[in-house]
C-alpha cells in the first residue's frame, strides 16, 4: 500500500512499510523489555533497605513481563512467517563483508559528517546489512535464549541437577543475566541509531504510523545486492 503521492517519483516519499501487527509487536516488545530491565536491575542491584522496586513486586513484575514477552514473541514468529516478513531477515551473502564494512564506516564516521546513507530503505530491503545481522542474532537467537533460560529459572526442577560441576540452576542464571545485558546494550544502541533519520523523530514516527518518510532509492554501491534481492 503506497502513499498516494508515490506517483510523483520523488526521493522523499511517505511509504507504508510497517503493518499494524508489526508495530503492535514492536512497541509491546519494547515496553516489556523496559519492565524486565527495571525489575531485573532492582532484584539484583538494589539495596534491601531502599530497593528500586520492592523485591516481591519486582519478582512478580519480572515473571509476568516474561510470560507476556513469550506470548508476544510467539505471535511475532507466526505473523512474521504468514505475512512473508521473514524474508527481510534472510541475509544476502554476495559482497557481505564489503557491505558490512561500508555500513560500519557510515555509523562510525560518515553519519557525523553528513554523508549520504549507503543503503536506503526499500520494499525488498527494510534493513541495512548491519541491522539485518543484528536483528537475526537478537530476534532468532538472543530472545529465544532469554525466554528459554527464563523458563528454566521459573521452573528450576526442569534444569539439570549438575552442569560442569555447578548446580544446574547457577549456569542458567548466569546465562540468563548475560543475555539480558546484551539485549539491554542492543536496545540502547537501537534507540540511539533510530534518532539518526532525516530528523530525530522520523524513524519513531514510522513505527507509530506505519509510514516511512525519506529516501527510498538504492545507492549505486548496493545495486548488486538489490538485483539479488529481487529474485524470488
Amino acid at each position: 500500500m503506497e502513499n498516494k503521492h508515490s506517483s510523483l517519483g520523488e526521493s522523499h516519499l511517505d511509504r507504508f512499510f510497517y503493518p499494524l501487527w508489526l508495530r503492535i509487536w514492536h512497541w509491546l516488545n519494547a515496553g516489556l523489555f523496559l519492565l524486565l530491565i527495571a525489575s531485573g536491575v532492582s532484584m539484583h542491584f538494589s539495596s534491601l533497605e531502599k530497593p528500586l522496586i520492592p523485591f516481591e513486586a519486582a519478582s512478580l513484575l519480572h515473571n509476568v513481563s516474561g510470560i507476556l514477552l513469550t506470548i508476544n514473541y510467539a505471535w511475532f514468529v507466526v505473523a512474521n512467517f504468514v505475512s512473508g516478513n521473514y524474508r527481510q531477515y534472510i541475509p544476502v551473502f554476495k559482497n557481505i563483508f564489503a557491505r558490512l564494512f561500508l555500513q560500519a564506516r557510515y555509523y562510525l564516521y560518515g553519519m557525523f559528517r553528513g554523508e549520504d546513507h549507503p543503503f536506503h530503505i526499500s520494499r525488498k530491503r527494510k534493513f541495512n546489512p548491519l541491522q539485518q545481522l543484528a536483528y537475526v542474532v537478537v530476534v532468532y537467537y538472543f530472545i529465544p535464549f532469554v525466554i528459554g533460560s527464563g523458563i528454566l529459572l521459573f521452573f528450576p526442577e526442569l534444569a539439570p541437577e549438575n552442569f560442569l560441576g555447578f548446580s544446574g540452576i547457577t549456569p542458567v542464571a548466569i546465562f540468563h543475566i548475560s543475555i539480558g545485558y546484551m539485549l539491554t546494550f542492543f536496545m540502547v544502541v537501537h534507540v540511539y541509531l533510530a534518532t539518526h533519520g532525516e530528523t530525530i523523530w522520523e524513524n519513531f514516527h514510522g513505527m507509530i504510523t506505519g509510514y516511512h518518510s525519506g529516501h527510498i532509492e538504492t545507492h549505486p554501491q548496493s545495486k548488486d545486492e538489490s538485483s539479488k534481492e529481487g529474485k524470488p
